[in-house]
C-alpha cells in the first residue's frame, strides 16, 4: 500500500499540467484566422473565473520551473503575439476590467517602423503597466531560415531596440509562427539572457517542462476552452526525427516512453491519428511517408489529449533545392 501510494503520489507530481495561451489579434475581423471577438474574449474569462481558474503572470510559472516545483494545474498564464495595434484598442481593456496580467511579444520591427496596424513604443510602455513584455524577434522571419550569424544579428538588434525605446530589458522570447529547429532554440538559450523561451505547440506545462521550449495553445476564434484545458503532458523523449528530412520521406519515429504503456496514439501532419504500439517502452516505427506540409507536427501519447509534441519545419534552403 505505501509503494502504491507513492507510485500515485508521483504520478500526480508529473501530470499536474498548467496552461499557457497565446492571442494575436483582437476584434479585427479583417483577419479571422488570428482574431479573438470581444465577446469571445469575455466567454473565455469568465470561464476561467467561474471554474477557479487562476490567471498568474507568465514569470510566476517560470518560477516554478526554475525552482523544479510542482506548478497548480489550476494556473492559467496568457500571452499575446506581435504587438497588433487592435490589442491595445479593443483587448486591453478587456484584460484590464478582469485583473488577467499578460505578456506581450512584440515584433520590434513593426514598432520601429511605425507600421500602421502595430502598436507604437508609446503604447507598448503604457501597456507594461499592465503585464510583462518580451521580444518576438526584429523582422519576424521564420528562424530555421537564418544561419546563426544571422539570428544573432537579428536577436541582438531587437533585443538593443526594445531596450532603447522602452527602458526594459527583455526576460523571455517567443518564436515567430512558433518555429525553430534545435540550432535555433541552443543559439538563442547560449547567446542571449533570456529567462525562457515560448514555442507555439499544442500541450501544457509541467514541473519537466523546458523552460526554453515551454508549450503554448492558440486561442483564436470560436473556441471549446474546456476542450483546450483538457490537453496534457504526455512524457517521451524523442529520437528521431530531430530534423525535416531532407527529400521530405519520414522514415522512421523512434520515441522512448513508459514501459507501462503498450498501444498509444500517434498523429501526423496530413495522415490524422492512427494506434501504435510500445514494446519495452520504446516506439521504433519503420514509414515511408512524403511530407506534404513545410512544417509538419507529430504528436505520440496515451490518448489524443495527453500528447507528446515533436515539429519539424522545412528550411528555405530545402524549399530552394526542391528537396
Amino acid at each position: 500500500m505505501k509503494y502504491l501510494f507513492l507510485l500515485l503520489l508521483s504520478i500526480s507530481y508529473i501530470f499536474a499540467n498548467a496552461h499557457i495561451f497565446v492571442y494575436h489579434r483582437f476584434a479585427d475581423d479583417r483577419y479571422k484566422s488570428a482574431n479573438t471577438t470581444i465577446k469571445e474574449l469575455r466567454k473565455q474569462f469568465e470561464y476561467f473565473k467561474q471554474n477557479n481558474y487562476e490567471v498568474v503572470p507568465l514569470s510566476k510559472i517560470l518560477d516554478k520551473l526554475n525552482n523544479k516545483e510542482e506548478i497548480p494545474k489550476k494556473w492559467v498564464a496568457l500571452t499575446i503575439d506581435d504587438a497588433y495595434k487592435s490589442f491595445y484598442d479593443n483587448g486591453l481593456e478587456v484584460f484590464k476590467q478582469y485583473h488577467y496580467p499578460f505578456s506581450l511579444y512584440v515584433y520590434v520591427e513593426a514598432a520601429e517602423k511605425e507600421y500602421g496596424d502595430f502598436m507604437t513604443w508609446e503604447e507598448i510602455k503604457e501597456t507594461s503597466k499592465y503585464g510583462e513584455i518580451g521580444l518576438h524577434s526584429y523582422s519576424h522571419n521564420r528562424l530555421q531560415n537564418f544561419t546563426n550569424q544571422e539570428l544573432i544579428i537579428d536577436t541582438q538588434k531587437a533585443y538593443d531596440t526594445f531596450v532603447k525605446n522602452t527602458g526594459i530589458k527583455p526576460q523571455t522570447y517567443a518564436y515567430p509562427y512558433g518555429e525553430y529547429n534545435e540550432k535555433v532554440k541552443n543559439t538563442l538559450k547560449n547567446v542571449f539572457p533570456f529567462r525562457s523561451i515560448l514555442n507555439q505547440s499544442t500541450g501544457s506545462v509541467t514541473s519537466k517542462t523546458d523552460i526554453y521550449d515551454i508549450p503554448r495553445i492558440a486561442l483564436v476564434g470560436e473556441v471549446n476552452i474546456n476542450h483546450k484545458l483538457r490537453y496534457t503532458t504526455f512524457d517521451a523523449q524523442w529520437i528521431e526525427p530531430k530534423i525535416f528530412p531532407k527529400d521530405g520521406i519520414l522514415r522512421n519515429i523512434k520515441v522512448l516512453v513508459d514501459p507501462r504503456y503498450k498501444t498509444l496514439q500517434l498523429y501526423i501532419t496530413g495522415e490524422g491519428w492512427q494506434e501504435i504500439n510500445a514494446i519495452d517502452g520504446v516506439v521504433d516505427l519503420d514509414l515511408n511517408i512524403y511530407l506534404k506540409n513545410a512544417r509538419t507536427r507529430i504528436m505520440i501519447g496515451s490518448d489524443v489529449f495527453t500528447i507528446s509534441n515533436n515539429i519539424i519545419n522545412k528550411t528555405k534552403i530545402q524549399t530552394k533545392k526542391g528537396e
